[in-house]
């Protein structure tokens, strides 16, 4: 066990839950930061050692992250969402890194996405990486944003080799619904940052988006799933104006 603490926010995630406080095997702590789930998702997290359960209402995902690192005891962490998976190879990569004796201060994360656990290879997926391993005396998410959280380091940082697996995509709907909820809290913020609706602005954008994910990201090479991922990610900047216009109303 090194002293690193695995971090996560849930909500209803009793799908996931196990599989991914699995991957914090040689944490020794594990910060579980829940929005009061109604399934089994608490009761799973307790059956772990080592395991710190905080609920606190959720009002965007950066303020979770945000304490989520306020309750975790060590200065690195090891951030993943509940369709993240890490490989034994990218573990093993990660102690190493932590067992020398210079570190960076952030690692990002490449990460390969599925669609229903097809492999997606373009559609704008290929360059995707995150922030997931950190000391937090360096790092702190920026207070504003809503979604899309975005970590400032303060620090030297670094690229790890080998692919975090995410599987963003279960199916469709549930991921059309995630995509419209992420554009509403996406207007959401806009709105707080004195940002204008202009229904201009909302297709422009919005077909813009699916242009570069889908022809110029090259969607079109996944197949099928390569148009639903670029279409939901359209949607999402629809959403977003749509969500806007409501909160200037």
């Amino acid at each position: 066990m090194m002293d690193i603490s695995g971090l996560i926010i849930t909500f209803n995630e009793e799908k996931n839950i196990r599989e991914v406080l699995e991957c914090f095997d040689f944490c020794d702590e594990i910060v579980v930061i829940d929005s009061f789930s109604t399934d089994k998702t608490l009761e799973i997290a307790a059956s772990f050692p080592n395991v710190k359960i905080v609920q606190n209402k959720f009002e965007d995902f950066t303020k979770q992250r945000n304490v989520a690192l306020d309750n975790a005891k060590n200065d690195w962490v090891l951030f993943l969402d509940g369709d993240e998976r890490i490989t034994p190879e990218l573990r093993k990569e990660i102690i190493n890194e932590l067992s020398k004796s210079k570190q960076k201060d952030a690692y990002y994360f490449y990460r390969k996405f599925f669609f229903a656990n097809k492999p997606i290879n373009f559609s704008g997926t290929q360059s995707d990486k995150n922030f997931r391993l950190f000391k937090k005396s360096k790092a702190r998410y920026i207070t504003g944003k809503k979604v899309h959280e975005t970590l400032e380091v303060k620090g030297k940082i670094g690229i790890l080799k080998n692919k975090l697996l995410h599987y963003s995509v279960t199916d469709y709907e549930s991921y059309r619904k995630k995509m419209i909820h992420y554009g509403v809290l996406k207007g959401q913020e806009l709105a707080a940052k004195g940002k204008k609706f202009s229904i201009l602005h909302q297709y422009i954008k919005t077909v813009l988006k699916f242009f570069k994910a889908y022809i110029l990201r090259l969607g079109i090479l996944d197949g099928k799933e390569g148009y639903q991922l670029s279409y939901l990610q359209s949607l999402s900047v629809f959403e977003t104006y749509k969500s806007l216009k409501k909160e200037q109303n």
